[in-house]
């Protein structure tokens, strides 16, 4: 899901190289219809917009095209910089981010519980780590994905249902998600080397990873700072 650029669409083309039969999806076809050209025998789409409520049943048709389902990985997702607080961004961002990830998530949960099992990967990012105030509804949102995934995998060992969980998070990645003309972002990383990372970690059926171990570090050292301090800290 988000086949059409940046992450998703890197990580949809690192896989069809590894021989994977692939169901890509995004809202804008005429990207889709692109990548399926360069891999004709392993890739089907849909068109598929996950602020729209008939998202779910259009999933379905599209594990229906390629025979089934073994991995869901979904990696929509928008932000903003908006110090502004621009109303309309901040609510855009929740109904990609927490609305549109729910309901995606929540079907390919669905269609797993009646299959018997399967894995669900997300990209979410090192910003639901804390609050970041030049971009508030991005980092809750991102704080949200976290926090939805982890409770489903404690839901799908409570009910043994044999659903596992991967939730990646990286730092910043130079895609079209960020805007380096207008600001700059340290340890920017290239998509390329990410999205080999993203695939190792699907792989490995990691329970969580964070993109790279720079990041690592800096996460670790975040979830140190008392939020009396955080909260003073200009970014």
């Amino acid at each position: 899901m988000g086949a059409s650029s940046g992450m998703g669409r890197e990580v949809a083309r690192i896989l069809a190289e590894k021989g994977w039969r692939l169901g890509i999806a995004a809202r804008r076809e005429e990207m889709l219809q692109s990548l399926q050209a360069q891999y004709p025998q392993s890739i089907e789409y849909q068109v598929i917009d996950i602020e729209q409520e008939n998202a779910p049943e259009l999933l379905l048709s599209l594990i229906d095209k390629i025979g089934g389902m073994d991995l869901y990985f979904h990696g929509s997702g928008v932000g903003w910089h908006n110090e502004e607080l621009d109303p309309s961004v901040e609510l855009k961002t929740c109904a990609v981010n927490t609305t549109g990830f729910t309901r995606m998530v929540t079907a390919a949960w669905n269609y797993f519980k009646e299959k018997g099992g399967g894995h669900i990967a997300v990209i979410s990012s090192i910003a639901g780590t804390k609050g970041l105030g030049p971009a508030p509804s991005y980092s809750a949102t991102k704080s949200f994905d976290n926090t939805y995934i982890q409770a489903l995998s404690q839901l799908s060992r409570k009910s043994k249902l044999g659903i596992r969980f991967t939730d990646i998070r990286p730092g910043f990645v130079d895609t079209p998600l960020l805007d380096t003309s207008k600001h700059h972002y340290p340890m920017l990383m290239k998509q390329d080397k990410v999205a080999k990372r993203i695939v190792s970690a699907i792989e490995h059926k990691k329970r969580v990873a964070v993109i790279d171990w720079r990041y690592r570090i800096l996460v670790f050292y975040w979830r140190l700072i008392p939020n009396r301090i955080w909260e003073k800290i200009k970014l």
